[in-house]
């Protein structure tokens, strides 16, 4: 049985991100967002709405009435912008998803899809990861801010499903590339920096490339339109409350799912490919001044699977996309 109707009035919060603006082309893929069927998607910027206002997030909720939320909005970046602006980065989330939250249970939201990240997890947590290791050891000192918030909007989620029966459910996706990623050279994830900086060593060539730490910690990344194609499926297909769904081993509800591909591999093994990709024939040099992180971070991917839903995009296939994407946004910034 389908959750969501092609009338639904979505909001997608952070639409203009990488994230949310892959979620907006899997929506419309699916034919939601039809005007013929009296499907709405509204993509709201920062300027239409401000997510740090309060009296502003319910002012438009009370105007556009939307039936289905999905939070995809955050502050997000690397290790160097969480090490750097902890408070940032913890009291912009909490207030963000807080509003959002609290906003969509008050004018009764049909169904709410927060995202979260696997930033959640404990730093030293069995591998791989499952959904109930949430809370079972300290947090990676590097992105802790980030992660306590995004805990306490799964965790607000999870209340309001279970005190009030708010249908809220979250998604913690694995390390994500894709189009649209941020490209900066101190604020982006490990993807996207190392994506920057073969690329543009190939075209300058370079006879080195510097890389952050030792390479030796082990990461699983999923193209940002395979996230989309999940949280389109669990928004339709995915019900915690029923029988049939995931459970935690002690057999509690789930209210929040892993989204990855289970597979990984070394930060040097990923440089080394994106260096062949790029066509980058120089040395790669490796900075061991630098944290490397969490050593590995894999999430269990079982129950999402269980429930039907498996990644369609090869890691090889992914970066090449991501690429070209990037190369058209340079041409883009720089015209001839």
């Amino acid at each position: 049985m389908e959750k969501i109707s092609l009338s639904e009035k979505f909001l997608i919060a952070g639409s203009s991100g990488m994230v949310g603006s892959s979620i907006y082309r899997t929506l419309k893929k699916y034919g939601y967002g039809n005007k013929n069927k009296k499907g709405v998607i509204y993509t709201p910027t920062r300027k239409d709405l401000d997510l740090l206002k309060k009296d502003e997030v319910y002012a438009w909720f009370k105007k556009y009435n939307p039936t289905v939320v999905i939070i995809a909005a955050a502050k997000v970046g690397g290790i160097y912008a969480n090490s750097k602006q902890p408070v940032e980065f913890l009291l912009e989330n909490l207030k963000i998803q807080t509003n959002l939250i609290e906003a969509s249970w008050k004018f009764k939201v049909k169904r709410l899809l927060f995202l979260g990240s696997s930033c959640i997890y404990p730093k030293l947590a069995e591998q791989p990861i499952k959904e109930e290791y949430l809370l079972s050891g300290d947090l990676e000192k590097t992105n802790e801010s980030y992660a306590l918030a995004k805990i306490t909007g799964i965790k607000l989620c999870q209340a309001l499903a279970e005190q009030y029966q708010f249908d809220a459910i979250s998604l913690m996706p694995t390390n994500l590339y894709g189009p649209g990623d941020n490209y900066h050279p101190e604020n982006s994830h490990v993807m996207a920096s190392l994506i920057r900086k073969f690329y543009d060593a190939s075209k300058n060539s370079s006879k080195s490339v510097t890389c952050w730490g030792t390479g030796s910690p082990l990461r699983e990344f999923l193209h940002v339109d395979d996230l989309g194609d999940a949280v389109v499926f669990c928004l339709r297909k995915w019900d915690p409350k029923n029988a049939n769904s995931p459970k935690k081993s002690n057999g509690e509800s789930l209210y929040f799912l892993n989204v990855g591909t289970g597979k990984d591999l070394s930060i040097k093994e990923l440089a080394e490919k994106i260096a062949t990709l790029t066509n980058f024939k120089g040395e790669i040099i490796w900075d061991e001044s630098k944290p490397d992180g969490t050593m590995r971070k894999k999430l269990d991917v079982s129950r999402i699977k269980n429930i039907g839903w498996s990644p369609s995009i090869k890691l090889e296939d992914g970066i090449k996309m991501t690429l070209k994407s990037y190369e058209a946004e340079i041409r883009n910034f720089n015209p001839k």
